[in-house]
């Protein structure tokens, strides 16, 4: 079995569900007789601390954050041409949120490319911008970490790729 991931305190990592935190430290707790060590993650965005004992840190799928290579495949994503699903909205909702929950940032910006609208596009959903927009602060943070800027100039730069329109090849 692969050996489980070693992270230190200050390093910046994701968590599928929660995207970037911050390892504070490891602690150990006794729980039900078993002492534990675990892992403590400041995800200081959603003011929250979570604990994830060691041991099980690689099968929760907690990971370090994406190389530059990986983010520009994130990247190229966006820049593509949306898929437009006729699946009923609830269905399309929940494929959306799992693709989120995932901590892939591929699959998180095929949401965000998905759920875009320019100006001069309809309106969405309230439900629609709510998955739009927490897709869109997922990836935002990792590119914020990985790039060290402010999560807002990254969001600002996924947008700018967003409404940039893609040429079309002329035959």
């Amino acid at each position: 079995m692969a050996k489980d991931p070693t992270f230190s305190s200050g390093d910046f990592v994701v968590y599928p569900t929660h995207g970037v935190g911050k390892i504070l430290g490891v602690e150990e707790q006794t729980i039900a007789g078993d002492t534990l060590e675990l892992f403590v993650i400041d995800f200081e965005q959603d003011r929250m601390k979570l604990r994830v004992p060691v041991e099980k840190a690689k099968i929760s799928g907690l990971r370090r954050l994406s190389s530059r290579d990986r983010l520009k495949t994130a990247m190229s994503t966006l820049k593509s041409a949306p898929r437009v699903k006729r699946t009923m909205w609830s269905r399309r909702a929940q494929e959306y949120e799992a693709k989120i929950n995932s901590g892939d940032p591929v699959s998180i910006a095929e949401v965000v490319r998905d759920l875009f609208r320019n100006s001069d596009q309809q309106e969405q959903s309230y439900s629609e911008r709510q998955i739009y927009q927490s897709a869109l602060d997922r990836l935002a943070r990792e590119f914020a970490a990985v790039d060290k800027m402010s999560e807002e100039k990254a969001a600002q730069k996924l947008e700018s790729v967003l409404s940039t329109p893609t040429p079309t090849p002329t035959p």
